[in-house]
């Protein structure tokens, strides 16, 4: 490959749009800065495969905490960025790749950290009043990036963002055909990890901040702090989670990894690739999901049957229900199944339906023999209901989404778990509106129950 550097092992092709578009790459977290430590070392062999990347990106999205800071003095924290822009950073050339930042709680924890970071970085400032160069927005053609302090100190500090200025931009650009929104923390929990205020965005700030991006229509609202790689989806906008960059620790360990994501995004969509530090894919992204066609849904009858699928889905498959019919009544709060997948003499590793006085849409996931199963939780069903699941393995924990028509976007339904449904080996038998057990079985107590599945 011309111009790859010296020593470094063969290209990685990158993913490119299909037709006008953009490629980038996103990546955070690495709490760098500081010569010879263990993180700088886990930066450079992620900014290895970045190096890699044929074609190189157009442009890098670093959603904070390039350096360890968190320091009361002011010239030790310049010194880190000095190291990291100067010598971990080095090799970028910034005129032809620019690399755009967002405020962290290592990098802007208080107003002298607040200072530092708009010296060094000189980012846009054209953020609101108190906020220049802290909440920026860059507009490159049909792409619109907005930039949010999500630990602005005129606000309260870490957890707290401004959502008036957020509002005003994004209406001001609402002729960009993509939108992407960039800040440190989470709004929504990442892998069961959460905290308002610390491990993301406070409650008195995140309804308001995540309608906004419903309402303008934004792809995707991109965050780190949580170190983990994870994607997820709210009133059809992406919360897009990258903190693999370097930081020694990992949420959790075992699960998680260091990584950077390169992406392309066109006309069709967005489409990622999760890169390790040996270059290799473990992870893949595209969204939106295809559209599930009429002739594709296949009705399952109640009772007992064969599964529609056994084994474990390939990347880039997906299987889709529907579930229509007439709720409980109130006051009704015993489990009641929609679809139950298992084989017999084992406890169903898979199992579908409503829980509690509210009737919640249930989702349960078994894991290996003798370790407790894992739950995901949707929206209160009551009255006549019409609902469509989608699990996609490629979006991990978060990859158990619905919708409520053909008009509302897709959700992930809440958990607390780093895994999903990427790891089911799906059994050979099913059932419809009762459990494993037969006809008594946590069988459903409403009405009119019709199940359909469609396999992609």
């Amino acid at each position: 490959m011309p111009g790859l550097p010296e020593g470094l092992p063969d290209a990685i092709s990158a993913l490119l749009p299909r037709g006008p578009g953009h490629q980038f790459v996103l990546y955070g977290d690495s709490c760098s800065g500081v010569p010879d430590a263990p993180h700088e070392r886990n930066f450079a062999a992620v900014n290895a495969v970045l190096r890699r990347l044929a074609p190189q990106p157009e442009f890098i999205l670093f959603p904070g905490d390039e350096i360890i800071g968190l320091t009361a003095d002011a010239e030790a924290l310049r010194a880190q960025w000095r190291h990291w822009l100067d010598r971990e950073m080095g090799w970028l050339d910034r005129r032809a790749i620019p690399i755009w930042h967002t405020t962290g709680n290592h990098t802007a924890y208080d107003e002298m950290s607040e200072a530092v970071f708009r010296d060094v970085l000189d980012l846009p400032r054209n953020g609101p009043p108190g906020q220049e160069g802290l909440s920026y927005w860059i507009r490159r053609g049909d792409l619109l990036l907005v930039f949010v302090h999500t630990l602005w100190t005129g606000l309260g500090g870490e957890g707290h963002v401004e959502t008036d200025w957020l509002r005003r931009i994004l209406d001001q650009h609402a002729d960009a055909r993509h939108k992407l929104v960039v800040g440190h923390h989470p709004v929504h929990p990442v892998d069961g990890f959460s905290g308002p205020w610390q491990r993301e965005i406070g409650p008195e700030h995140a309804h308001e901040f995540w309608s906004i991006l419903v309402e303008a229509g934004v792809l995707a609202y991109v965050c780190s702090h949580i170190l983990a790689y994870d994607v997820q989806v709210h009133g059809g906008v992406l919360q897009l989670c990258t903190a693999g960059a370097g930081t020694a620790h990992r949420m959790p360990e075992g699960v998680e990894y260091l990584h950077c994501i390169q992406a392309a995004l066109d006309a069709e969509g967005l489409r990622c690739q999760v890169l390790d530090t040996d270059g290799q894919i473990r992870e893949r992204l595209e969204w939106p999901p295809p559209p599930i066609l009429d002739e594709a849904w296949r009705v399952l009858p109640a009772g007992d049957g064969v599964a529609p699928l056994t084994g474990r889905l390939a990347p880039g498959r997906f299987v889709a229900f529907r579930f229509a019919g007439q709720a409980a009544p109130a006051g009704t709060s015993v489990a009641q199944t929609l679809v139950s997948a298992f084989d017999p003499g084992s406890l169903a590793p898979l199992w579908i339906g409503l829980r509690g006085p509210r009737q919640i849409l249930t989702v349960i996931l078994g894991r290996e023999p003798g370790r407790s199963p894992l739950y995901w939780h949707g929206p209160a069903l009551s009255g006549a209901f019409d609902i469509r699941l989608l699990l996609h393995p490629d979006m991990g924990p978060c990859g158990i989404l619905y919708r409520l028509d053909k008009q509302t976007g897709w959700s992930s339904l809440a958990a607390a778990s780093a895994t999903g449904i990427e790891r089911l080996d799906w059994p050979g038998r099913w059932s419809v509106g009762h459990g494993q057990r037969g006809p008594a079985d946590r069988r459903f107590q409403g009405r009119d129950l019709k199940a359909s599945v469609a396999v992609g």
